[in-house]
């Protein structure tokens, strides 16, 4: 049986309303109601199926993060800004833990490619990755072993000086307890990294339900700046930095482009990516995806 929501899933606020019917374009082709948060600000699909039965809409080639196709020009475009990507996210991480070297937890690893290069780099990296498909991949391409998330129950507390969602917590459907364990695991000086879209970019407003990021039913959740306040403050985590991720409008522009016209439109996709960025440049809270870095206390 699939969730219906009666209350917000992040604040538990019983004022929502349904605001945009969004269409499943990677895998089913099915439509799901998006309901917005008056409280929170938080949106979140309505509908989705429970943990047990949503692998099937992950079974599509197109899924990047979980086979690392090159196939069309907007996966081929995700590839190009990886290398680069994944040596910011280490240079942040290594600021945010005031560490080079460490222990490290990454949730939702994919094919491994992050893990991998902090692994390089001399930290001890623990891996948690939920799609077998995925997992394999890490271990073709990586060498590296990915665990099931049930996993992380099982972890000793005080372990990790970074704990790392990239693109994940939009994702989880035991939200409130993974967020309760990610502040047990952690070191008291430690970081929890958390990347989502930002639902209140300039790009999700020129796109509407056309945005690519809003990605149902996977993303279970749509997460404001305001909301991933809310839900820090309710697990014991402060916001100690909000950090742009500049490459995510265009490529969300880019697919975006694809759902609303039928077809790429790079010229387009290019500039509203552009124009997001520029009107996030004062306020890095407007990008078009938000890394909140936390900690405790």
């Amino acid at each position: 049986m699939n969730i219906l929501y009666q209350q917000c899933p992040i604040c538990n606020s019983t004022d929502i309303s349904p605001v945009l019917r969004v269409k499943d374009y990677t895998v089913s082709g099915e439509v799901f109601g998006v309901w917005h948060c008056s409280y929170c600000s938080a949106r979140f699909t309505q509908d989705v199926p429970p943990g047990e039965a949503i692998g099937r809409y992950y079974q599509a080639e197109a899924y990047v993060s979980h086979t690392d196709t090159k196939k069309g020009f907007v996966n081929r475009a995700y590839h190009l800004v990886r290398n680069y990507t994944l040596q910011a996210k280490m240079a942040l991480i290594q600021k945010a833990s005031g560490r080079k070297q460490g222990a490290l937890l990454d949730v939702g690893a994919g094919t491994g490619a992050f893990a991998a290069t902090m692994q390089q780099a001399g930290w001890a990296v623990a891996g948690l990755e939920p799609d077998e498909t995925a997992r394999t991949n890490a271990r073709k391409q990586h060498g590296i072993e990915l665990q099931s998330p049930d996993y992380l129950f099982a972890l000793p507390p005080n372990s990790f000086d970074a704990i790392t969602l990239w693109h994940v917590l939009e994702h989880v459907h035991e939200l409130h307890r993974y967020l309760d364990t990610f502040n047990t695991l952690l070191k008291p000086n430690g970081a929890l990294v958390i990347a989502v879209p930002n639902y209140t970019s300039y790009d999700a407003a020129i796109y509407q339900e056309h945005w690519a990021a809003y990605d149902v039913p996977r993303h279970l959740y749509h997460f404001s700046p305001q909301s991933m306040l809310a839900l820090a403050q309710q697990h014991g985590f402060t916001i100690a930095a909000y950090k742009p991720m500049w490459f995510d409008s265009f490529y969300v522009a880019m697919l975006s482009e694809q759902y609303k016209t039928g077809k790429g439109n790079l010229i387009n996709a290019v500039w509203n990516g552009l124009l997001s960025n520029l009107n996030a440049l004062a306020d890095r809270k407007k990008c078009s995806s938000v890394i909140y870095v936390m900690r405790k206390g």
